[in-house]
């Protein structure tokens, strides 16, 4: 593993480096605070700004190139993160389209899927979300309830309810997890579906978090119908097509702590300014500890981006990326505030936003203690936790559960 760019490498960033310089006048303002997921005129701002790194080459980057991206490598793409970062301007504002729905179409979409959705996507002419979490299943994705039923013209009927649904609030598109067949075990009986935002019996209702933005959102469907072309992966073959999707998910998180700003030197820098820092030995002993797990993590992060370079697949040791990155962002925040003192949760302050925010984080793409279980099981090659649900169709199980509690 050389941590130096190439020659081509070094070519390629320069080449980023220039177009940023040309067009960041026309890029909107790096924004983190409370209002950004509810600016109309931000939200449009941060749409066209997309539409210009599309057009520059730099959204969609690792994309094939016969779906508008570049078809270039992971590393490319931080290239990317860190010139835009060092340009002091956003990214796109689709991550979760393009870096894990637009992947998993990719890999299990149709052509017509794939050429219907996948450009405006990449230009963010159409927003994405994922509907994948309910109230009893989230950390359990596979306890879904929302039902897909078939019907005689071989349209599907969906009802049930999705919560914490990022971006929902201005998304085109979800791409939607059902159970079809409940009764099978309940890894087999699922359906992924694309579901326009509009359609008739879709409410969105949004979630008003403790950082005071409405980031995510709750998802109702009511007799919501949608065709047998909206089927992404297969009917029944659901929980194989959310896969995909959740180690892309757990990549981005995970691998993208520099990008989102949780960086060693940031977090000395905040903390330099109370100077009675320097003589504190137990803030100077968290620091440090900190430093080491963001430190670690960017070099398990180097060795993961060069087996993606060589054509792996994402895997299960990216859930261990995510929970380093953000129990060591929540340790970060905690000492700034303890530091600064009620000064760092003032709304100008940098770090209100983060500090209020993360505690939300540690559920998306997995729990912590899903994803430990998960390392645990298929990276360490421990046994595996104790499961009463394995083989049972999933349309006893609830019957089961009302007869132990019953018990």
């Amino acid at each position: 593993m050389d941590l130096n760019d190439t020659p081509e490498q070094a070519a390629y960033r320069q080449g980023v480096r220039g177009w940023l310089e040309q067009h960041r006048a026309a890029a909107p303002e790096t924004r983190s605070t409370r209002a950004g997921a509810e600016d109309e005129a931000y939200l449009q701002a941060r749409r066209a700004w997309q539409g210009e790194l599309a057009a520059g080459g730099l959204a969609g980057v690792t994309w094939p190139k016969e779906y508008g991206g570049q078809g270039l490598g992971p590393i490319e793409q931080v290239i990317v993160n860190q010139e835009l970062g060092r340009a002091g301007v956003p990214g796109i504002l689709d991550v979760i389209g393009i870096g894990m729905l637009g992947p998993c179409l990719i890999a299990h979409g149709t052509d017509e899927q794939k050429t219907r959705h996948l450009g405006p996507m990449l230009h963010g002419d159409e927003v994405w979300c994922q509907l994948f979490s309910e109230p009893a299943a989230g950390s359990d994705l596979a306890a879904v309830q929302t039902r897909a039923q078939v019907q005689d013209d071989g349209s599907f009927v969906l009802n049930g309810q999705k919560v914490w649904t990022t971006n929902a609030q201005f998304a085109t598109y979800g791409l939607l997890l059902a159970r079809t067949n409940p009764d099978v075990p309940k890894h087999k009986g699922m359906t992924m579906f694309i579901v326009p935002m509009d359609a008739p019996g879709v409410t969105i209702r949004g979630l008003r978090q403790i950082s005071g933005e409405a980031e995510f959102n709750e998802v109702f469907f009511d007799d919501v119908r949608v065709g047998p072309e909206n089927v992404v992966g297969g009917v029944d073959n659901g929980w194989g097509t959310a896969l995909t999707v959740l180690m892309y998910e757990r990549v981005t998180i995970g691998l993208g702590s520099e990008s989102m700003g949780y960086r060693p030197d940031r977090f000395a820098r905040a903390l330099a300014q109370e100077p009675s820092v320097a003589t504190d030995t137990s803030v100077r002993k968290a620091l440090g500890e900190i430093g080491t797990e963001l430190l670690a993590l960017r070099f398990a992060s180097y060795r993961a981006l060069s087996a993606l370079a060589k054509g792996q697949i994402p895997g299960p040791e990216a859930g261990l990326a995510k929970v380093t990155t953000v129990n060591a962002a929540i340790a970060a925040g905690d000492l700034i505030a303890d530091v600064l003192g009620p000064d760092a949760l003032e709304d100008d302050s940098e770090w209100a936003y983060m500090i209020s925010f993360l505690p939300g984080l540690k559920s998306a793409g997995g729990t912590e203690q899903i994803l430990r279980n998960t390392i645990g099981e298929r990276v360490l090659g421990l046994p595996p936790e104790p499961r009463l649900d394995k083989g049972v169709p999933f349309n006893e199980l609830r019957a089961q559960e009302k007869a132990a509690v019953a018990s």
